[in-house]
């Protein structure tokens, strides 16, 4: 039983980790990390 909740507790993490990678690379969010970075990365003190 307990060998059956830890592989069901990986395909979650993994199907999960699919997930958020689509959506990290997906353009529009790729776009704004982009610009995030780059307004940090141009910050006048």
């Amino acid at each position: 039983m307990v060998t059956s909740e830890y592989a069901v507790g990986i395909i979650a993490a993994v199907a999960f980790a699919a997930v958020l990678y689509k959506v990290l690379t997906s353009g529009q969010v790729s776009a704004e990390l982009q610009d995030i970075v780059k307004r940090a990365l141009h910050v006048r003190m």
